[in-house]
């Protein structure tokens, strides 16, 4: 799972200060939905020829951290700018189901408690070392270590057997992972207390699917791993390419890696940059970058531009509005729920809700290319998703309503809390492109009108990287926020808002909740029809309750050079959600 900008999309500006209502008779309210339904998932497949560089765009209004660590790293940012040399351990196919044709093949054996991993001969790391059983051992001791505070651990991961003793400190290693040939060997088997359904997928939730070079980082500290030059500088992979010279922050440029286990690239270079949101449609009019993603209110200005495949999917992935109502424990590493906390009313968080004009937003300034979601669970995830909730639809009558019952009275121009002391709201929100400011003041607007006197915490726009850091260190200046994920291929929520996620930075916690996670991925829940009945009653409890309320989703245009074939979107075409960089190229 990767953090997403909110805002990530740049377009026409109304001025920042005037609600949409004022700018609605000026805006081009047309709707292009049509148009990129039609758009293909990948480029037309043609005979490429050997040769070239691929300049490439990540569209990013702050530097990348450059941790190139898929346990360290929690950034979508980072994960583009690594994708020519990160691959994980399988492939799958257009369902994201688990295929033999990746690195590794792994069999579940239910009875047995057991999963067997068989890494294959010729994988091998960029400095030509193959890719051992103990590669595998050590990326599960980077997640589980204490010392490396890793975001991705979560208690899902402890069906391996002895990885809670491990990440509690009790034992030295985890005694579920044994390798039969050795460290050396290829091949591992994994002891479970049980085996769960998000085992059948690619990204599933409960097992860990990265490797890590033991041989080269093995004498980092855990504690230093996240900072180590070995990482954030010359990283290893073993994906088709490797990294030739890094910019920091700013540009990495990749150059086959020799070793590589499918055959050799057939491109010379790949430069990935960052260009900011708003250069982005003048960098596609001037095809400045091969590739590049679109920013969906910037459409209108490229759409006509020529030379270029436009190429589109709806991706799994959903913005959100979070409360803050606890902390993280570090010591017990779990989230605890304050039942005192100003946002710990249901009402309240319902009433935000309603009052946010979700729909009216997407349509002034994405014409309609990104679209509100109704529950937690993206769409694409089929019969998971209960296509019968309706989520939070703009209601101000509602909106008050619900105030004016749980008693939040006016007084003077805002409401007060039920026992009468004055509400302040402090929200959080990213700076970025053109968009955010009148989009933020909208939604401040919006809460206004019923009487929240909700402001903007630290009183701006918070730069990215400093936002998710306040976020995830519970800044007392935060009440709520709007943020995102990019999820993986299972659809398990367990890992953004169990009691044991760190990535569940709104904090709460509840009974039910960790009951109806634990059903989703029980023995039980191999019954397709009684996982489905478990999301379904999940999806609505979280919109009962809203602590977290789904938001919105974008289609994921990119412009490609006509000239380049092999770029695809399509998951039967792509290793650990990139494409596989070793079959793009030039056409002849």
């Amino acid at each position: 799972m990767k953090k997403r900008s909110k805002f990530a999309s740049a377009g026409i500006l109304c001025l920042a200060a005037l609600t949409l209502a004022a700018c609605a008779k000026n805006a081009n309210n047309s709707d292009d939905t049509k148009t990129v339904k039609k758009f293909t998932v990948e480029t037309p497949l043609k005979n490429v020829k050997n040769g070239g560089t691929v300049k490439v765009a990540v569209v990013a209004d702050t530097p990348f951290s450059g941790i190139f660590s898929q346990e360290l790293s929690s950034e979508d940012v980072d994960s583009m700018v690594a994708a020519p040399g990160q691959e994980t351990l399988f492939d799958s196919d257009d369902q994201y189901g688990v295929t033999d044709k990746g690195p590794a093949t792994r069999k579940l054996d239910p009875k047995k408690k057991t999963i067997t991993i068989n890494i294959k001969k010729g994988v091998k790391w960029s400095d030509g070392k193959q890719v051992v059983a103990k590669d595998f051992e050590y990326a599960y001791e980077i997640l589980a270590n204490k010392d490396t505070a890793c975001p991705r651990y979560s208690s899902q991961f402890e069906v391996l057997k002895g990885l809670k003793e491990y990440h509690e400190g009790k034992a030295k290693t985890i005694s579920g992972i044994e390798m039969p040939d050795g460290e050396n060997g290829r091949k591992i088997v994994l002891h479970c207390s049980a085996l769960n359904p998000s085992m059948s997928n690619a990204g599933s939730r409960s097992l860990w699917e990265a490797v890590e070079p033991y041989h080269y980082l093995k004498d980092i500290p855990f504690a230093k791993l996240k900072s180590s030059d070995k990482i954030r500088k010359n990283p290893l992979f073993f994906g088709p390419f490797k990294m030739e010279k890094l910019v920091r922050g700013q540009s990495v440029t990749w150059v086959p890696n020799k070793y590589y286990w499918r055959g050799k690239p057939k491109l010379d270079k790949v430069v990935i940059s960052v260009v900011s949101s708003n250069s982005a449609s003048q960098a596609i009019k001037t095809h400045k970058f091969d590739i590049i993603p679109v920013i969906n209110t910037q459409w209108p200005q490229i759409k006509t531009t020529k030379n270029v495949n436009f190429i589109a999917q709806i991706p799994i992935a959903y913005h959100y509005l979070g409360f803050k109502v606890g902390k993280w424990d570090a010591n017990k590493s779990k989230n605890v729920m304050n039942s005192n906390a100003k946002m710990n009313n249901k009402a309240l968080r319902q009433a935000i809700g309603y009052a946010m004009n979700v729909d009216a937003v997407n349509k002034r300034y994405s014409y309609g290319l990104t679209f509100r979601v109704k529950t937690l669970v993206p769409e694409k995830f089929g019969d998971y998703f209960d296509k019968t909730e309706k989520g939070y639809n703009y209601d101000l009558k509602k909106a008050n309503q619900i105030l004016d019952k749980a008693g939040y009275k006016k007084k003077g121009k805002w409401r007060v809390q039920p026992n009468g002391k004055p509400l302040v709201i402090r929200f959080a929100a990213m700076s970025g492109d053109t968009t955010q400011e009148p989009i933020v003041q909208n939604y401040l607007q919006q809460w206004h009108k019923v009487g929240l006197n909700v402001q903007l915490a630290t009183g701006r726009l918070i730069e990215h990287n400093s936002f998710y850091d306040k976020l995830q260190h519970d800044n007392k200046d935060i009440d709520m926020y709007l943020a995102g994920w990019s999820t993986p291929t299972e659809p398990s929520p367990h890992p953004y808002y169990s009691e044991s996620a760190p990535f569940n930075m709104t904090r709460f916690v509840t009974a039910k909740n960790n009951k109806l996670l634990d059903e989703i991925n029980s023995q039980k829940a191999f019954n397709h029809d009684y996982r489905v009945k478990k999301f379904h009653e999940w999806q609505r409890y979280m919109n009962e309750e809203a602590y977290i309320i789904p938001v919105d989703n974008s289609y994921q245009i990119f412009a490609v050079n006509d000239k380049i074939s092999g770029y695809s979107l399509k998951p039967s075409k792509q290793n650990n959600s990139h494409p596989l960089w070793n079959e793009v190229g030039f056409i002849k």
